[in-house]
């Protein structure tokens, strides 16, 4: 089969996952999304106590109600269960997460990608370690992920509240070649360290070098490839002025902004936080707030 061949067929294949997953649960979102409240201009991040400030070691959950509650039990490769129920399942289990805005440009220069993805998350800070998911093998690869291999560089963008329709539209199926930057409308600006370009509306940029990569196996579809993990380390930073602090170690919430991706096409806004501190065993001794017995295994039942 010929490239020119090739193209027309891969664009389909592309087009029939998406349907399959049918991320969109409402048919004419345009009439739901009419009927909600305004977006919330005025509210302002902040801080709140904890769900229950007088917790002590030992007490378990602050709500306990959801003890009363049975659950189901799942095999994820059981026959005749669909891999696309697990991805449906997973994206909706663990949130909220980032999303990792990625550009990248061609080996030659000539062709630029911007792109988001949910399946990013920080794994080490010596050196700085992202890792981002890419969905099918390296025989469809995306867009983001051939040029990532082709020049084992990238920009990881977070998106944040003021731009994320524009980030959105970046998730269109545009042939290979043809710029979300000109469809977003978003401002392209020079890293340091890559050749890819830095999202200049974004708080925070990081740029990326490609460390390796991991082709993953369907278990229920033996042979066929589902999946690429990226593995990249941040070389360089960016941060927006008004949101570092003076020693450069803490971005600010309040200006960040950043929106978290949930199930479906449900995305949060962060909006609201607590602190609370991490425990030190022998200061939390030394107060009486845990006492030896409180050391020994748990098992079930008990």
């Amino acid at each position: 089969m010929s490239s020119t061949e090739s193209k027309p067929q891969e664009a389909q294949e592309k087009h029939d996952a998406e349907a399959t997953i049918k991320r969109n649960p409402h048919g004419d979102f345009s009439k739901v999304q009419a009927s909600r409240p305004d977006w919330e201009e005025d509210r302002k991040w902040h801080y709140t106590k904890t769900r229950d400030p007088s917790w002590t070691y030992g007490s378990g959950a602050s709500d306990k109600s959801g003890l009363s509650q049975s659950h189901v039990s799942i095999d994820p490769n059981a026959e005749g269960r669909a891999p696309v129920l697990n991805y449906k399942l997973l994206i909706s289990g663990i949130i909220p997460r980032p999303i990792g805005f990625l550009s990248t440009r061609s080996k030659d220069g000539a062709s630029t990608n911007l792109a988001p993805f949910s399946y990013t998350q920080v794994f080490n800070h010596d050196p700085p370690i992202f890792g981002v998911g890419f969905s099918g093998g390296f025989d469809n690869a995306k867009d983001t992920l051939k040029n990532l291999i082709d020049t084992g560089e990238c920009v990881i963008n977070i998106i944040s509240e003021d731009y994320v329709e524009a980030a959105n539209s970046c998730a269109i199926d545009l042939p290979y070649g043809e710029s979300e930057w000109s469809v977003s409308g978003l401002t392209p600006a020079q890293s340091h360290v890559v050749g890819a370009s830095r999202v200049k509306e974004a708080v925070f940029s990081v740029e990326g070098k490609l460390l390796n990569t991991q082709e993953f196996e369907s278990r229920t579809s033996p042979g066929k490839k589902t999946g690429v993990l990226a593995v990249i380390e941040g070389v360089h930073f960016w941060v927006r002025e008004d949101a570092i602090n003076e020693d450069r170690s803490l971005i600010a919430p309040e200006v960040l902004r950043p929106i978290a991706r949930l199930g479906g096409i449900t995305y949060a806004r962060v909006l609201d936080g607590f602190e609370i501190p991490r425990p030190v065993l022998k200061e939390e001794q030394k107060q009486g707030k845990i006492v030896d017995a409180m050391l020994k295994p748990k098992v079930e039942g008990q």
